[in-house]
């Protein structure tokens, strides 16, 4: 049955008591069912239709996967399911997954993360040019503390080009180019209701960075804005009445960027704040709870949607669909991987910070060169410093350049995206050793992307166990298939077998004796 067919009225039917027959019958999602019991009134069986007759204990109505989440979600951001495409970055998330999220009545983000500017201009033209009669997709604004100039300018270039939700990731404060996004364009309603231009997502894992964007603006922060001639006063005193952010995304430990939290602590951590402080600043509107991090099975969404999350977001296990900016011996890389093969290693764009991200260990050797640069820049305060010894291992086995070599594509790269790194790094010998390292460190990722066969082993592929999860799921069926594994296909199957994995759940609560194949769902082609 497709995900998108209508509910059949079911005829008459006799109960059903043995295991194989209430697992077929509790799969039957779109219609009710009746919990009846037998002959003896000890056991408990199902039926799809009236039961002349018959001790009927209970009755649950039809169930849709676009009934999972909560249906404030779907009705702000005009989409028909709580389902939301995450924003990996470098463009491993593309305009055409976007796209494909859109037309099917769900969100997707395009990873502008770790992008230069025009890449990121070109990426918003193509999307605001497609989509213009549609609100349901965004682009990702990634905190980037290294490059806040950067930073705002893709803020301005979102709200320039009409970006309909934004969604704020790796932030641990708020920015200016963060509070600008969320106030601009706030204005009051013919109800007296403050109406958002731009419905900013904040991406969080600690309940201290929740806070921030659950709360009003900073007013320091606003009247700097308002200043600058960033903001109207108008939209400052507004700004002052809402959160930064009315949809929560609470990342759990995922791929890339974690602090590999369980969701399962943090969702609801995250929910009781949000409640005490839609409580503290009197809200009108509800702030929704979504869930990220760790969802590559329908079980794993069954439960997200369990923990009270108004939507999931699904992100890594995308990079293997069809439409993913990764190339084909990355996602076979990836098709691979089990729950534990994944390690964390050094960040790019927070290198001298210590921040690290999850990645996949399975077929590249990344996540240990990664940290031999790190351990390197801890230890020594310029690359002059390095040891004879330690430095010709980095320059052979890691960089496979010497030194200067890399620093010279270092110096041309940063000439044409900002040239104050160069002037710093002249000044100051232990920002030119980070620099040099993290060339490394980013075309790691550039190579994973382009499928650069000579530095397979060095591939950094933001990976968590999900990954793992999702690939003994799908194995042997439909989406093993590479040329079946679009973006659309991987989140209605997830969808669809989150309802069928809580409809199972609810019939066990009542006492119907459920077998194991009640909770598995297979992959198949959906509509």
């Amino acid at each position: 049955m497709s995900v998108l067919s209508a509910p059949v009225a079911p005829a008459a039917s006799s109960p059903v008591f043995s295991p194989e027959e209430i697992a077929a019958r509790a799969r039957r999602i779109r219609e009710p069912v009746h919990i009846v019991s037998g002959p003896s009134g000890r056991e408990l069986g199902l039926a799809a239709g009236p039961v002349p007759g018959g001790p009927v204990l209970g009755t649950l109505p039809p169930l849709y996967p676009e009934w999972l989440g909560g249906r404030t979600f779907c009705e702000a951001h005009g989409v028909r399911f709580p389902y939301v495409a995450g924003e990996m970055a470098n463009g491993i998330a593309t305009t055409r997954m976007v796209s494909a999220m859109a037309r099917t009545e769900m969100l997707g983000f395009f990873g502008a993360g770790g992008l230069a500017y025009a890449d990121v201009e070109r990426a918003v033209h193509a999307l605001a040019g497609e989509l213009r009669s549609r609100s349901n997709w965004g682009v990702n604004l990634i905190h980037s503390p290294a490059e806040p100039a950067l930073e705002f300018r893709v803020a301005e270039l979102l709200l320039r080009c009409g970006v309909p939700r934004i969604s704020a990731s790796a932030f641990m404060e708020l920015t200016p180019a963060v509070v600008l996004c969320s106030a601009r364009g706030l204005r009051r309603g013919a109800d007296g209701g403050i109406v958002r231009r731009t419905r900013m997502f904040a991406k969080v894992s600690r309940p201290e960075v929740a806070e921030r964007f659950l709360s009003p603006a900073p007013a320091a922060l606003l009247d700097r804005l308002v200043v600058q001639g960033k903001l109207t006063p108008q939209e400052a005193g507004l700004a002052a009445l809402v959160p930064v952010a009315e949809d929560i995304t609470v990342e759990a430990d995922s791929g890339g960027h974690t602090d590999n939290r369980p969701l399962s602590a943090l969702l609801p951590r995250i929910a009781l704040l949000r409640d005490a402080l839609c409580r503290r600043f009197d809200y009108r509107r509800p702030v929704r709870i979504g869930a990220a991090g760790g969802l590559g099975t329908p079980a794993a969404v069954a439960a997200a949607f369990a923990l009270g999350a108004s939507y999931v977001v699904v992100g890594s296990v995308n990079q293997t669909a069809t439409e993913a900016g990764l190339s084909d011996e990355a996602k076979a890389m990836l098709c691979e991987a089990d729950v534990a093969d994944v390690a964390m290693a050094p960040a790019a764009d927070m290198f001298e910070l210590g921040v690290t991200l999850q990645v996949l260990s399975r077929g590249t050797m990344f996540a240990q060169r990664a940290g031999r640069l790190h351990a390197a820049y801890r230890a020594h305060g310029s690359l002059e410093e390095i040891p004879p010894a330690v430095r010709a291992a980095i320059e052979r086995d890691v960089l496979r350049a010497s030194f200067d070599e890399v620093w010279q594509h270092t110096r041309a790269f940063w000439e044409q995206r900002d040239p104050s790194e160069i002037t710093r790094a002249e000044a100051d010998p232990k920002h030119r050793m980070a620099l040099v390292f993290r060339w490394y460190l980013g075309s790691s990722s550039r190579w994973a992307i382009t499928g650069e066969a000579a530095r397979r082993t060095d591939y950094q592929i933001w990976c968590g166990p999900a990954t793992g999860a999702f690939n003994r799921w799908v194995a042997g069926t439909f989406l093993a298939e590479p040329a079946n594994r679009s973006v659309v296909q991987i989140a209605l199957n997830l969808l669809e077998g989150a309802a069928v994995l809580t409809r199972a759940h609810q019939l066990r609560t009542y006492g119907v004796p459920l077998p194991s194949e009640a909770f598995a769902y297979t992959p198949r082609g959906l509509a």
